[in-house]
């Protein structure tokens, strides 16, 4: 093998080209286009929910000592997940900002919003089973978000710590 082909370099038609890791390619695309859905998911799952909490008058159901679905953990529940839905969509268009920039920091965004992610669908699911104790802790559409939650942190969080394609491309 010549020298030229050790260093990942290689003469064709007398014009020398290098082959690199750098810019969003390989694996990375796959990154690209969660990137660019996990904010649009979010968006569409609290804009389709939580305003119709309040239109419908399920609030007031479920705020006031005086009904039958009331329990004080509602409010403070309902309140908190409006909250870091929100937060976790303005997290997510950060990061998007980041990996199209190719900022540094956005594997570390990235990391960072995966294991919170995961965190949350646990710790929400365990928070309402303190509101509704007679529902299962994890029906279907918690063990689906569980489910990508912990396929983002097992695959794409060592990607983004060994992955020479990202050490490469987010470099300003």
């Amino acid at each position: 093998m010549s020298d030229e082909l050790k260093l990942g370099t290689w003469k064709e038609d007398n014009v020398e080209q290098e082959n690199t890791s750098e810019g969003i390619g390989g694996w990375l695309i796959l990154v690209a286009i969660g990137v660019v859905i996990s904010p649009l998911r979010l968006l569409a799952f609290t804009v389709g929910t939580y305003p119709e909490i309040f239109s419908s008058g399920a609030w007031q159901i479920l705020t006031t000592p005086s009904s039958e679905a009331y329990n004080p953990m509602w409010a403070p529940f309902l309140v908190g997940e409006i909250l870091i839905n929100t937060g976790l969509i303005l997290a997510s268009l950060y990061m998007a900002y980041l990996f199209f920039s190719k900022k540094t920091n956005f594997p570390k965004w990235y990391i960072g919003i995966a294991c919170f992610s995961l965190v949350f669908v646990i710790i929400d699911a365990f928070a309402m089973k303190l509101v509704m104790p007679d529902e299962p802790i994890f029906d279907s559409d918690t063990i689906k978000e569980l489910l990508r939650s912990l396929f983002a942190v097992i695959i794409w969080v060592p990607y983004m710590l060994v992955s020479k394609r990202v050490k490469a491309t987010f470099v300003s």
